[in-house]
């Protein structure tokens, strides 16, 4: 395919959403938030094919990789997190990458954090670092970037499950099965959102060849390297979750349990003496009733009951 057309102006939008950078030969194109306009420039501009085109508007699509020899280009979507703050959880966000022989394009949500970064620092000097290797070269760097850009969240994890595991039998109960459940669902997320890139990150290996500057298997290899750690990393925080969770549950069971037997004992111990004071309630004649030392002798006698019991709980160990 010969060298695309370089246009001269980009669609109406933005300067914040939209930018064109040229090195070397080599045009990158990020699109954040595009809609119909920027997609009917790729259109007239590239040549892109219409499913393509169409999987760009859809509101999320599967991590995929698909090949267009005629047209010369790799079409690729990939998924990472994005972390909220205030639901304390990682959302997902969808980058789509055209990646031909002199050029990439990046269209995404404008939400991840590394690749803005990453577009300042090519419109800066930086560009001749992230593009002087060729368009497969700059894809090496932007799924590196945001491969990389997942470990501190993963990080953010790990401290906070060391935290709840340090203190699990300080902490009030409430709080640490609430702080473990949003733990868990982020985790789920975090699962969710990264597993699917593992084969789609595979599959450029046998295609590094059309692109120039990925021929080095190592650049392959590193972004596969990145992804098996972060699942590693994603599995063993599974486990700890799932292992904290029964420890959570056994303890909560013990407290319910001595709750239960401190309850039961109360209970017991005041069994005889309601049975004691209900027969002498009844309307019936009772024997030295009319004795003035009766309530007394009847209280000694409730005294001495509980006493007895408490007595010979505490034989049983069971106080």
């Amino acid at each position: 395919m010969s060298k695309p057309l370089l246009p001269l102006a980009l669609p109406t939008a933005p300067a914040a959403m939209q930018h064109r950078i040229e090195h070397n030969g080599l045009l990158w194109l990020d699109f954040a938030y595009p809609g119909v306009e920027q997609v009917a420039f790729l259109r007239d501009t590239f040549g892109f094919h219409p499913l393509h085109l169409e999987d760009i508007l859809s509101r999320v699509q599967r991590p995929k990789i698909e090949d267009e020899p005629d047209r010369g280009y790799l079409f690729i979507v990939l998924h990472f997190p994005v972390f909220n703050e205030m639901t304390r959880l990682s959302t997902l966000s969808e980058v789509d990458l055209f990646v031909g022989p002199n050029y990439v394009v990046t269209l995404h949500d404008g939400k991840l954090r590394p690749l803005r970064r990453m577009i300042d620092a090519a419109e800066g000097r930086g560009r001749a670092q992230f593009m002087g290797g060729g368009a497969g070269f700059l894809l090496y760097k932007i799924i590196s970037s945001l491969i990389e850009s997942c470990f501190p969240m993963l990080y953010r994890l790990d401290e906070t499950l060391d935290r709840i595991e340090t203190d699990i039998f300080t902490l009030d109960v409430i709080a640490t099965v609430q702080e473990l459940s949003y733990i868990r669902r982020d985790l789920i997320s975090l699962r969710r959102i990264m597993r699917p890139n593992m084969p789609v990150v595979r599959s450029l290996a046998p295609r590094a060849e059309q692109l120039p500057g990925l021929g080095d298997e190592a650049y392959i290899g590193d972004l596969i390297d990145g992804l098996v750690k972060i699942w590693d990393m994603l599995e063993e925080q599974k486990e700890i979750i799932d292992g904290l969770d029964a420890t959570l549950g056994s303890l909560t069971s013990h407290r319910i349990n001595r709750e239960m037997k401190t309850f039961t004992l109360i209970s017991v111990t005041m069994l005889p003496l309601t049975l004691l004071a209900s027969i002498l309630g009844m309307n019936v004649v009772i024997p030295f009733a009319e004795n003035p030392w009766a309530l007394l002798m009847v209280l000694l006698t409730m005294g001495g009951l509980a006493a007895g019991m408490i007595s010979f709980f505490r034989y049983k160990r069971w106080l």
